[in-house]
């Protein structure tokens, strides 16, 4: 059944996608089939759908699978497909199999699939039950790969998708048809909701912190203004915002956030424009990273990012950090 089932595919691939489609490669056993060919880009939804319906077509006709013995030229003259890996002598096996619109049936050029092939096949296409793609994957560079099942097999894992429907509905609370409405409204709202989290968060982080706190906090460091914090559970994105509004209240300087769970830090630095030239963000930030156990991170001279492992040194990268700029000739 899987053996068959790979010459309507293989004619199918060529009907849909083009005649540029070649076989690379094939596994048929007894619980699946295997079929590389040659395309450039992945078979999207809409094909492997077309694909599918396609295939289970020519299996509902249940036409005969007919063989007939041949020479490779009058085979070739019929324009029957020679399968790949495979080796051919003074006389070749040629099969065919799907009625091409009710034109005609048989070993004729009016076959939907005339291939050369040694192989094991079903007596007649109805036998294969039903065809069902289970996944498509690149296989190499300019190859696709397409696993499928027939049969019981295929009958099994739609069972399998069915109980999956009836499952995600019952924990939806709706019925099978309105699933994916339902669906896209929870993301929706789960999107909402993240977005009022993270807006709590900045407004966590900075409550109580107006002007004249934040300014309270600000330390002159070789001249230079420096603004070295840490704070709880807030999310990178977060600390952009909260970044920016410190170097807007700073005016010029260098701040230094860290942002602490359980078991990891969050850092980020930003340098003003009027200091890029003197001091980079990016060295702040590594310095930074290394001292919560770390690996440094990257950015621009004015912003950088980078994470660590160790929350309970968050004060002690801050202090590493005031250091650094102390030493530094500006």
């Amino acid at each position: 059944s899987n053996h068959s089932a790979t010459h309507l595919l293989h004619e199918t691939l060529r009907t849909i996608l083009g005649e540029h489609v070649v076989q690379k490669g094939s596994l048929n056993d007894s619980n699946r089939l295997r079929f590389d060919f040659s395309h450039s880009r992945p078979v999207n939804e809409k094909q492997l759908l077309q694909i599918e319906k396609i295939v289970n077509s020519f299996i509902r006709q249940n036409s005969e699978v007919k063989t007939r013995i041949m020479t490779p030229e009058d085979a070739k003259n019929l324009g029957a497909k020679a399968l790949f890996g495979e080796k051919y002598g003074d006389e070749v096996r040629v099969v065919s199999m799907g009625r091409d619109n009710g034109r005609g049936s048989g070993v004729t050029s009016n076959s939907y699939s005339v291939e050369l092939c040694g192989g094991t096949h079903v007596r007649r296409t109805g036998e294969i039950g039903i065809f069902k793609i289970t996944s498509e994957a690149a296989s190499s560079s300019g190859v696709r790969r397409i696993e499928a099942l027939t049969g019981e097999g295929a009958l099994k894992i739609i069972n399998n998708f069915d109980m999956q429907l009836t499952d995600i509905s019952l924990a939806l609370k709706s019925g099978r048809s309105d699933v994916v409405p339902k669906l896209r409204s929870l993301l929706q709202e789960n999107k909402n909701l993240k977005n009022q989290i993270s807006d709590l968060q900045k407004q966590l982080a900075m409550k109580s912190e107006n002007t004249s706190e934040i300014k309270s906090k600000v330390q002159s460091v070789n001249g230079i203004k420096f603004l070295g914090q840490t704070i709880s559970g807030v999310a990178n994105k977060e600390l952009r915002n909260i970044l920016d509004s410190y170097k807007e209240e700073l005016g010029s300087g260098i701040i230094l956030l860290l942002s602490t769970s359980e078991d990891k830090v969050s850092i980020i630095a930003g340098v003003t424009e009027d200091l890029t030239d003197r001091i980079s963000a990016v060295d702040v930030v590594k310095l930074a990273s290394e001292e919560t156990g770390g690996n440094g991170g990257g950015g621009r001279r004015d912003m950088a990012q980078a994470g660590g492992e160790k929350p309970d040194k968050a004060s002690q990268a801050i202090s590493s950090v005031i250091r650094f700029i102390e030493k530094m000739r500006l």
